[in-house]
């Protein structure tokens, strides 16, 4: 009998996020007989999804000495060996791939892959002159160590993998599917309206994903705030949590929109709250391929999004409205409210675009058992 493939996947810490939410439903699917994963994390703290994934047979292994000292690649090359042999390694930490697979070659596994969920091309460019150093020597790392580089979009692998990416014959364009079954079940808008007593005649603006700079939270306060002017009977529900949510909450008051602003925090009801949305709102400044983007098309909600976002994202197209980031905020008020009074395509509907795609968890499936049987 053929032994299951040991992977080991490599992330910050499986708290709820869009890449530790693929990789949990993957643990959820992925047949252990044929593929059996243990997660690297690099924090001593308990994280959002440790107890799921211990009680569905993965081991933890928490490399939890400072990064870049040699403390810590002392103790992932100890880690490696104590718990391995690995036949796979699968880093989703990006630059610092290149890195963590050269320890893994040295400790002898033999599939080694990076993986890019990110376009970080533009916040590279504009890095100071010790941080681009560090970049070039962990892309060049990631070109020498890694058996496979995969991409979640063509902006993302172009990112981290170089412009002539396609026409390495490691390279692999792997879409990361969403679970569609909670978006076949029918959600009432009133059940998730309900729970911070939002009316169903308000306006609810929504965006769900974490509190960094990248999404730009900023930004679409300012939009709220226009959207306000014009219709003051309007909401805006914030799903996520971070290191720039007090900043932000701080501008909602600043803006004089607090009181209009739900922050909901970190949710495992995600297709409900979408399905109660008018309107999802993504101004982000930039992006790999953004799950929470795909869950919002399932739900059938008009997805306003920022130009800065890879058209391989454009599933359900009829609910795509794109503005460029340098617009004001007043010109994106009226996109979002031109959107939100539009007619609402179903979510059968949506989900049937979906439903077989590369943006199916399904399909991710597939792949993911071919990736480690190279």
């Amino acid at each position: 009998m053929t032994r299951p493939k040991r992977v080991l996947h490599v992330v910050r810490a499986m708290n709820r996020g869009g890449v530790e939410g693929w990789l949990m439903h993957l643990l959820r699917r992925l047949d252990p007989s044929r593929v059996r994963m243990d997660f690297l994390v690099q924090t001593a703290e308990t994280a959002e999804f440790d107890p799921e994934l211990l009680d569905r047979g993965a081991r933890l292994l928490r490399c939890d000495e400072p990064v870049w000292s040699p403390a810590y690649f002392i103790q992932a090359t100890s880690l490696l060996h104590q718990f391995g042999p690995y036949d796979a390694i699968h880093s989703h930490v990006h630059h610092f791939s290149g890195w963590l697979l050269a320890v893994a070659r040295r400790s002898g596994v033999p599939i080694r892959i990076a993986h890019s969920h990110l376009d970080s091309s533009e916040a590279d460019q504009s890095a100071h002159w010790p941080r681009r150093c560090y970049l070039a020597a962990s892309k060049r790392a990631i070109r020498f160590y890694a058996t496979r580089l995969v991409g979640v979009s063509r902006v993302a692998a172009r990112a981290l993998f170089g412009a002539t990416w396609e026409r390495d014959p490691r390279s692999l364009l792997l879409h990361c599917g969403i679970d569609l079954a909670p978006f076949r079940e029918p959600v009432g808008r009133r059940v998730a309206r309900d729970l911070w007593n939002i009316e169903e005649d308000e306006l609810l603006i929504g965006h769900v994903g974490r509190f960094d700079t990248q999404k730009n939270h900023e930004f679409l306060l300012q939009i709220f705030a226009e959207i306000v002017r014009r219709r003051p009977r309007a909401r805006l529900l914030l799903a996520g949590d971070g290191p720039l949510r007090p900043e932000i909450e701080q501008r909602a008051r600043g803006l004089g929109v607090a009181e209009k602003t739900v922050f909901a925090g970190v949710r495992d009801d995600v297709p409900r709250l979408l399905g109660a949305m008018d309107a999802f709102v993504f101004p982000s400044l930039w992006e790999g391929l953004p799950l929470a983007l795909l869950e919002a098309q399932a739900a059938g909600a008009p997805c306003i999004i920022s130009d800065a976002i890879s058209e391989e994202a454009d599933v359900v197209r009829r609910l795509i409205y794109r503005a460029a980031l340098a617009r004001a905020p007043g010109e994106w008020a009226e996109i979002v409210l031109n959107a939100a009074g539009a007619v609402r395509t179903g979510r059968a509907e949506a989900v049937s675009n979906l439903k077989g795609s590369s943006f199916d968890i399904e399909s991710s499936t597939e792949q993911i058992y071919g990736l480690y049987s190279a």
